[in-house]
């Protein structure tokens, strides 16, 4: 017989009324916070790194900026006598500013072109199978782990006039002393060697690891055509390696128009001068002597400035150039 009795319903218990309620509400909460965490967690995690950029970044290039147009002293830093662009007017006509230009440039030259050149040279031996070689990779940056001091130390003693080990290999195939600190172009070469003996490795890994991004079939396709090792690093790397060169070149040549600590140590006794007739002085020594040495913190100011505006400008010919590398690829 049909039974006319329905299925009974349970009624909510006492505590149970509005828990659907509750629970959307509590899941509304949490996707409130899932948003916003989502949002705004990015920016709290690279806040530090502007915070500090600002503290110890961009607020010392305004406030350098700023007393460059002053006449300040280091003395006294807090008194300063306004005097427009006079600072820069100054480095115009100062025969010291422009010797520490030429020999910035100068050892620039002399450290970034064999630099690079030797530092192709090895990633491309480097990056063939050779027997052990990570053990070269790493060899190949130890001088980079090297601190400044210690090897531009190390460096004075092999470049010293009557025991250096240098003139004393120059002796055996017959070649007298040479005085390398007092000379203009040995100086400004004895520099330049420490300069590539630190970085040649470092650029070497750069070379090396963008060549391991070049594909292979590049590779098989240009011996296949009957490209010996040496037309396939001409036709194939370089051309491949074009936009890393030339990152390479820019860091390098504002490496050189910072470069400080190695002419500095390379001999004491001459300080910041660069030399008794201050031959190796670059722009970094000449800054120095200027702020520190004669305390003249607006003229220092201004020469700060005016290497920021030359790295500007090497910034600027690093974009054009790249631009032009983009246009000739895609053409």
């Amino acid at each position: 017989m049909a039974s006319d009795a329905t299925t009974a319903v349970p009624s909510p218990g006492p505590g149970q009324e509005g828990t659907a309620p509750a629970r959307a509400r509590a899941e509304e909460r949490r996707s409130r916070r899932y948003r916003r965490d989502m949002r705004w967690s990015p920016y709290a995690l690279i806040a530090p790194f502007f915070v500090f950029f600002a503290a110890f970044g961009l607020f010392p290039l305004l406030y350098t900026g700023w007393a460059s147009l002053h006449q300040v002293e280091l003395t006294a830093p807090n008194d300063m006598t306004w005097v427009g662009l006079r600072n820069f007017s100054r480095l115009l006509s100062d025969d010291f500013f422009w010797n520490a230009l030429r020999n910035t440039f100068t050892i620039g030259v002399l450290s970034t072109v064999p630099q690079l050149l030797v530092a192709l040279g090895i990633a491309h031996l480097l990056n063939y199978k050779l027997r052990g070689s990570m053990f070269f990779r790493v060899a190949v940056l130890t001088p980079y782990a090297t601190s400044v001091a210690a090897a531009t130390l190390v460096f004075v003693l092999l470049f010293g006039r009557d025991y250096g080990m240098i003139n004393w290999a120059l002796g055996l195939v017959g070649f007298d002393p040479v005085d390398w600190q007092n000379g203009s172009w040995t100086s400004q070469l004895a520099v330049s060697t420490i300069v590539i003996w630190r970085w040649t490795g470092y650029n070497a890994l750069i070379y090396l690891a963008a060549m391991q991004a070049v594909p292979v079939d590049l590779y098989e396709s240009a011996a296949l055509d009957g490209a010996s090792r040496w037309q396939q690093f001409r036709h194939v790397t370089i051309p491949a390696l074009r936009p890393t060169i030339l990152f390479t070149t820019v860091v390098s040549t504002i490496g050189a128009t910072q470069l400080f600590g190695e002419p500095l140590l390379f001999n004491g006794a001459a300080g910041a001068t660069g030399g008794s007739d201050h031959q190796f002085q670059t722009l970094g020594l000449y800054l120095y002597e200027q702020g520190w040495v004669n305390l003249h913190l607006g003229r220092a100011s201004a020469i700060a400035w005016a290497m920021f505006l030359i790295l500007l400008l090497i910034g600027a010919v690093n974009w054009l150039v790249s631009r032009a590398l983009r246009k000739g690829e895609t053409s």
